[in-house]
């Protein structure tokens, strides 16, 4: 994924005292590490700022992401996702070294993986939109996963096979909980929404909102004709994120309804400016 910014350190992982390799002669530190890749077990796992449970979550990892690790200490893993290149703090209980390649993403909203292909079988892990997995298997309406496991079969999509409209995605996802760094189908922020229906449309995305209006789609020009939106394009204010369903209403998870909801932009615009200000820009993604 292309850096936007390499002094940006929720995407570049350096400290004083250490930093990942590949940015020697970048950045100044007194170590360089090569990391480590593991696998997340675990059906959904905070990445925090700092090595402590209270510590505020920056964002999500999902199962079957990849973390690379450069620094393990007291119970703790500091490295940086490979899906979004987040850097941060992730409890090393969560994580697997010993590593699969996924096959399938979950496209439901939510699955589990059950301990036979019986769905009278008492569920053992939970699973999110955009969980990875390896299927090694399959017996009726279930596949066989790596590690152990059965997942409905219709609930995963080949890693590859895609949606045309990523808008459908975030429809789907109206009623969520709003939930500040949530990329997680149970709790979802303005960018987590925008970020994992991208992914089930093929699209890489930064996790957070300024990351995704600098790098995502072409801007509108200014001043912007809000009788000319249409649907996908994304609304940015600073801080916050929605997209739009048509020309007149917006989808967005936002701490006003504490949800993913629906409402028409000019109300929301009306409202959000009061605390965010003006829209900043438009972004329309190329037609695919």
């Amino acid at each position: 994924m292309t850096r936007r910014n390499l002094l940006d350190r929720r995407i570049n992982l350096y400290r004083p005292d250490l930093a990942a390799a590949h940015l020697r002669g970048e950045v100044e530190a007194a170590r360089f590490v090569e990391g480590e890749d593991m696998q997340v077990k675990l059906p959904c796992v905070p990445l925090l700022r700092e090595p402590r449970e209270d510590a505020p979550m920056e964002t999500q990892l999902l199962f079957g992401e990849v973390f690379r690790v450069y620094e393990e200490r007291d119970g703790w893993a500091f490295g940086q996702s490979t899906q979004d290149d987040y850097v941060g703090y992730l409890a090393l209980a969560a994580l697997d070294p010993r590593l699969y390649k996924p096959t399938h993403a979950v496209a439901a909203i939510r699955s589990f993986i059950f301990p036979k292909p019986d769905l009278k079988s008492r569920p053992v892990t939970p699973l999110g939109l955009n969980a990875k997995v390896k299927v090694i298997a399959a017996r009726g309406d279930y596949s066989e996963i790596e590690r152990g496991g059965w997942v409905f079969t219709n609930h995963l999509a080949p890693i590859g096979a895609y949606v045309r409209d990523f808008v459908s995605i975030a429809e789907e996802l109206r009623g969520v909980p709003y939930l500040w760094g949530g990329r997680d189908s149970l709790g979802l922020d303005c960018s987590g929404l925008v970020q994992a229906a991208l992914e089930r449309a093929g699209i890489s995305s930064l996790r957070d909102t300024d990351m995704q209006e600098a790098t995502l789609g072409e801007r509108l020009p200014e001043p912007i004709d809000f009788t000319k939106l249409k649907r996908g394009d994304l609304v940015f204010w600073k801080g916050h994120v929605g997209i739009m369903l048509d020309g007149e209403y917006m989808i967005h998870a936002n701490a006003f309804h504490m949800r993913v909801d629906v409402e028409r932009l000019d109300i929301a615009m009306v409202r959000i400016a009061r605390t965010a200000g003006h829209v900043t820009s438009i972004k329309r993604l190329p037609k695919r």
